[in-house]
C-alpha cells in the first residue's frame, strides 16, 4: 500500500489557499458596483483588495482604528492633462510615489474638536484675530450692509465677520450644539496642524489626498468615476441652483452635512470631496518658507457649483495663507504606517 505523504497534501492545500482567495471573492457574496464598488452598508468593513494585474490579495483595511483607512504604497496617478482651472496647476498628470499610510474617514467633527480645546485650552487664530469669512447666505440683509465694505473684491459673496469662530459656525447667534457630528470650520492651517499633533497624527501631503480621493481608480474626476449622480444618486454635498444666491439643496443640505453622510469610494472615505476644503501639508509654492505660507487646500466644499467653483475634483485644488479660515474650510489628519 502506497505511503500518503501528509505534508505535501498540506502544502499544496496551503499553497492554492494563499494563491486563490482571502475572503473575497464572489462566493461570499461580496459584489460590486460597475461605476464605484460601493457598498450600500455603512457597517461593512473591506477587508482586501484583488491585484487585477497579478491576482493576488492585498489588505486595504486595518481594524486598529475603525476611524482611519489604510491606503497602500506604490506610485499612483495624480493630476490631470485636461485641467479645468490651468492656473491652479492641476496640470500635468504624473507619477507619485507614496508610502504605506492611513488617512481618516472622515473630516475632523465638531466633537473631536471640542474634546481637543477641552483637554489643551487651544485657541484658534479665528478666535485670537477675533474674525472669519462668512458666506453671505448665512448673515441677514442688514449684516450684509454693516458689513459691505468687509467683502473680497474677487468674491462679493464672502464677508469678514467679527466674532465668528468655530464655536459658532453659522452666524454670531449659531452654535455648534446641533452640529456636533458636523465637520469643525473656521480652523487656520495652523489649527490643523496643532491639532494632528495632538492625536498623534499630521496633515496629508496633497499627494497622499489625492492618492485617498481616487480610491484606486485612473483618471476619473470623482472618488466614484466620472458622473456626478451615478443612478440618479447624490454622492457629495455641493451648491445645486443658481449661484450665489438659490441653493436649492437637491442633495439634503443647505449648509455642512455629517462627516459620516457621503461614502464616496473603496478606500471607505467620506465627504473628501464637497462639504468642506480640506487642508493639506504641502505649500502652494514649490520651497514657500515664509512665516504665513500659502498651503494646498484641497476637495472643494458645500459651496462650489461647476459654473462657478468646479473644484470638487480629485485633480483640483486651491490655496489659503497659513492664518486663512472660514466657513467652508476644514480638514483630516493622516499618519505613517
Amino acid at each position: 500500500m502506497p505511503q500518503i505523504n501528509f505534508g505535501v497534501i498540506y502544502f499544496c492545500f496551503l499553497l492554492s489557499w494563499v494563491y486563490s482567495d482571502c475572503g473575497c471573492n464572489k462566493d461570499l457574496n461580496r459584489k460590486y458596483e460597475e461605476f464605484g464598488t460601493i457598498s450600500t452598508s455603512s457597517n461593512e468593513v473591506p477587508v482586501c483588495k484583488r491585484d487585477k494585474q497579478n491576482n493576488l490579495h492585498y489588505r486595504n483595511y486595518y481594524p486598529e482604528d475603525p476611524t482611519m483607512s489604510f491606503i497602500p504604497g506604490g506610485s499612483y496617478l495624480i493630476g490631470t492633462d485636461e485641467p479645468h482651472f490651468q492656473s491652479d496647476g492641476e496640470a500635468p498628470e504624473r507619477l507619485a510615489k507614496v508610502s504605506d499610510f492611513y488617512i481618516d474617514k472622515y473630516e475632523v467633527s465638531n466633537a473631536k474638536f471640542y474634546d481637543f480645546v477641552k483637554k489643551t485650552n487651544y485657541t484658534t487664530e479665528a478666535e485670537i484675530y477675533g474674525d472669519s469669512f462668512l458666506f453671505k447666505t448665512l448673515l441677514t440683509s442688514e449684516m450684509q450692509k454693516e458689513y459691505e465694505d468687509f467683502r473680497v473684491v474677487s468674491a462679493p459673496w464672502w464677508f469678514k465677520v467679527k466674532g465668528i469662530s468655530w464655536q459658532n459656525p453659522h452666524g454670531l447667534h449659531s452654535s455648534i450644539k446641533d452640529f456636533w457630528d458636523h465637520p469643525v470650520v473656521h480652523v487656520s492651517w495652523n489649527d490643523a496642524v496643532a491639532y494632528c499633533l495632538w492625536a498623534g497624527k499630521r496633515l496629508p501631503s496633497e499627494a497622499e489626498w489625492e492618492v485617498a480621493c481616487r480610491g484606486g481608480k485612473k483618471r476619473k474626476l470623482f472618488p466614484w468615476g466620472n458622473k456626478l449622480k451615478p443612478r440618479g444618486k447624490h454622492w457629495l454635498n455641493i451648491w445645486q441652483g443658481d449661484f450665489p444666491d438659490g441653493n436649492t439643496a437637491e442633495d439634503g443640505y443647505g449648509i455642512t452635512s455629517p462627516v459620516n453622510k457621503f461614502r464616496q469610494n473603496d478606500y471607505d472615505i467620506y465627504n473628501i470631496v464637497g462639504n468642506v476644503w480640506e487642508w493639506t501639508h504641502d505649500v502652494w509654492k514649490r520651497n514657500d518658507e515664509s512665516t504665513n505660507a500659502e498651503h494646498v487646500k484641497k476637495g472643494g466644499s458645500y459651496l462650489c457649483h461647476k459654473s462657478y467653483c468646479y473644484r470638487y475634483r480629485c485633480a483640483a485644488r486651491s490655496q489659503n495663507t497659513a492664518d486663512s479660515s472660514s466657513g467652508n474650510l476644514g480638514f483630516r489628519c493622516a499618519k505613517d504606517s
